[in-house]
C-alpha cells in the first residue's frame, strides 16, 4: 500500500506541477494540500483519471487556536488542579487562512485513499462546490456550512441542516461559545418550545481524580 501510495504522489506532482501544491505522507495516508482556484479541476483529474469515484466524507476545520491549548498535557499534578490554568504553546503555528476544507476520496479500483485539503479564503469563507463531481457532497457541504460558515458556490440548496430554524452563528466555529448562546424549553403555558438566554455559566473543569484512601490500602 505504501509503495502504491508513493507511486501516486509521484503522479499526483507531475500532473499538478503548474499549481502550488502539496503532497506528504505519514502514516501511510497520503494528503495532497491544493489551493482553493484549482479545487475543481484538481478533483475532476482524480475522478477521472486516478479512480476516486467515492467521496467518503468532506469537513471542515477551524484552525482559528491551532497550536494553543489551556490544558498542559504533559504536565500535571496528580490532583489535577495545575491543569487550564494557563495557556501553552505546544507547536509551530503555520501562517494561513483559518477556515480548511478536508476531502476523503476512495478508489475501489486501486484500492487507495486519498486525503485533500484545501482552504476557504475571504469572509464568510467560500469555495467550490464539488456536488457536481461528487453527488455525496450534498449533505457533507450542507453540515460544513451550517457548522463552519463556509460557503459553497455552486451548491443547489445551500442550507442548514443540523441546527435548528433561525439559529445564530456555527457551533464548530472556535469562538462559538461552548454552553451556546440560548437554550430551550416546553412552556407549558405557552404550549410550545420557547427559547431563553442561557443559564449554564462557563467553567474550566478538571479532570476527576481519585484519591488514595482506606478503599485501596491492601490489606
Amino acid at each position: 500500500m505504501a509503495d502504491s501510495l508513493q507511486t501516486l504522489q509521484s503522479e499526483l506532482q507531475e500532473l499538478f506541477a503548474d499549481i502550488p501544491f502539496r503532497a506528504e505522507m505519514a502514516y501511510n495516508e497520503l494528503t495532497i494540500v491544493i489551493p482553493p482556484a484549482h479545487i475543481l479541476d484538481v478533483c475532476q483529474a482524480l475522478h477521472n483519471r486516478f479512480g476516486f469515484t467515492q467521496l467518503m466524507d468532506l469537513c471542515g476545520v477551524d484552525y482559528s487556536q491551532y497550536g494553543q491549548t489551556d490544558w498542559e498535557t504533559k504536565m500535571a499534578t496528580s490532583t489535577g488542579f495545575s491543569r487550564a490554568v494557563s495557556k501553552g504553546i505546544f507547536k509551530e503555528v503555520e501562517d494561513k487562512p483559518r477556515f480548511a476544507v478536508v476531502y476523503h476520496l476512495l478508489s475501489i479500483k486501486n484500492n487507495q485513499r486519498l486525503r485533500v485539503r484545501t482552504f476557504a479564503e475571504g469572509e464568510p469563507p467560500r469555495i467550490d462546490s464539488v456536488i457536481d463531481i461528487w453527488s455525496s457532497a450534498n449533505w457533507y457541504e450542507r453540515e460544513a456550512f451550517d457548522l463552519f460558515g463556509i460557503l459553497f458556490d455552486g451548491h443547489p440548496d445551500l442550507r442548514r441542516i443540523l441546527t435548528d430554524y433561525g439559529f445564530i452563528g456555527h457551533p464548530f466555529r472556535k469562538d462559538f461559545p461552548l454552553s451556546g448562546n440560548v437554550e430551550m424549553r416546553y412552556d407549558p403555558e405557552k404550549k410550545r418550545v420557547i427559547y431563553e438566554p442561557v443559564s449554564v455559566e462557563p467553567r474550566t473543569l478538571v479532570p476527576r481524580v481519585i484519591r488514595h484512601d482506606n478503599r485501596y490500602v491492601k490489606v
